[in-house]
């Protein structure tokens, strides 16, 4: 797939976001977690690249997401692996806002 091939799609109002934290979304056969972070809203697969668990179950400070299974910890802006067990970068999305709706590019 090129870059010409992505659209932008929508994801979750900004006002249905869970304030400060981490919003579970089901798009299609994705599982998203939406951060609304500190430094703005991000989005990534749900899961866990160690365990496969739910990452908006585990711990989210604003900047970092702890796995709830084994407490591997992802930067949210990035999907750096921050901790150990995790080794692997979460998959992020391209995200905007628009006229008050998050949005990713697949």
């Amino acid at each position: 797939m090129t870059a010409r091939d992505k659209a932008w799609t929508d994801v979750i109002a900004v006002s249905d976001l869970e304030p400060g934290d981490a919003t579970p979304v089901t798009l299609g056969a994705r599982e998203l977690a939406v951060f609304d972070a500190s430094e703005g809203i991000f989005v990534s697969l749900a899961r866990c690249t160690h365990g496969a668990a739910n990452l908006c179950d585990g711990h989210f400070d604003g900047t970092h997401i702890e796995c709830p299974l084994h407490q591997g910890l992802f930067d949210v802006r990035s999907g750096a692996p921050k901790a150990a067990p995790a080794r692997l970068p979460l998959r992020m999305f391209e995200t905007r806002v628009v006229d008050g709706v998050v949005q990713i590019l697949i």
